[in-house]
């Protein structure tokens, strides 16, 4: 069953956390992940509070599972709101990004939700143990969507983060199937997080673009934009990635940057599948995506593929001891 702390603080059956999507978060295909066993989430983004609050309710009719709500921080300017109505509604498990936690963990843990931290470095992840995180989520510069300026790899910064904190450890970034869970478990990672590969799922209600730019996506088919800036983001290329690289290249405005990756175009992009006129944000593991399960099935997959991939290393070891 591969059960471990993460598990037992979150009260889920398997150790797989959804990543928060931000504005064009799906409260169905979160609470889809939670019945299926997982931890399903939705990212508020830059939504309102009454908006955010409109898709906890749906998330929460749909499931009576562990779910979770992710807050970043320091992009959303009602986020005392947000942790309001997350506590009216009930939610058991925040997610905090993109900002100082320890402002907001004291209010979630008087009201008893387990807090998770999204980290990118040693410092970040330490920060939040001291102000009370429960898990830490390692987030490598592999990952969909905005990313921290430092660019580390989750396989660098599972072991040193996992090293310097007494809590859970959570790997997010270039996983998709078992043996990047097994892999992660290696390095020292209790959990995994994941957001493209449950875009290219049945349950999900993205365009159907957007799920095909990933199944068809290659090894090379995400970019980094936004470096010129110091607002990285990785993408799916496209013509509307090219757009933005043209930006920086002509050196313009960081002002118009923003404008250009406003969640409206994430939202043109992944919702209405307009990949002209909006962006859809990419993993670089998109080029290991072949197909879209049901969420179910998919989870089912991973943990068999986890575990015989586990049970197949400690042969090779087994086999090694007995030749060496």
């Amino acid at each position: 069953m591969l059960g471990n702390k993460i598990t037992d603080i979150l009260n889920i059956k398997y150790p797989i956390i959804q990543g928060g999507m931000g504005n064009i978060s799906d409260p169905e295909l979160a609470a889809a992940i939670s019945n299926a066993g997982g931890l399903g989430t939705i990212g508020v983004g830059t939504l309102s509070a009454l908006e955010a609050e409109k898709k906890i309710k749906i998330m929460m009719k749909h499931t009576t599972k562990a779910c979770c709500v992710n807050i970043p921080i320091s992009v959303n300017p009602e986020t005392k709101q947000i942790v309001e109505a997350i506590i009216r509604q009930k939610v058991p498990v925040v997610s905090l990004s993109a900002g100082n936690p320890s402002i907001i963990i004291p209010q979630l843990k008087k009201n008893n939700r387990k807090v998770i931290c999204v980290s990118a470095t040693v410092k970040q992840a330490k920060k939040a143990e001291e102000a009370g995180a429960d898990i830490i989520v390692c987030e490598g510069y592999e990952a969909a969507g905005i990313n921290a300026l430092n660019e580390s790899t989750t396989m660098t910064l599972i072991p040193q983060i996992s090293k310097n904190v007494s809590i859970p450890v959570v790997a997010a970034g270039g996983i998709a199937d078992g043996k990047g869970m097994a892999a992660a478990f290696s390095l020292g990672a209790s959990g995994i997080q994941m957001g493209t590969r449950f875009v290219a799922t049945k349950e999900a209600s993205f365009h159907k673009a957007y799920k095909q730019a990933i199944i068809d996506s290659t090894d090379e088919s995400t970019v980094i934009v936004g470096r010129e800036f110091n607002k990285i983001r990785r993408i799916i290329k496209g013509t509307y990635s090219e757009k933005l690289l043209d930006l920086e290249n002509r050196e313009g405005s960081i002002t118009e940057f923003i404008e250009k990756t406003d969640e409206v175009y994430h939202k043109i992009g992944a919702v209405d599948g307009d990949l002209v006129n909006g962006f859809i944000n990419g993993g670089q593991i998109a080029g290991f995506i072949d197909d879209c399960p049901s969420v179910a099935h998919l989870m089912e997959r991973m943990m068999k593929e986890a575990k015989d991939a586990l049970n197949g290393s400690k042969e090779m070891l087994k086999e090694e001891a007995r030749h060496g």
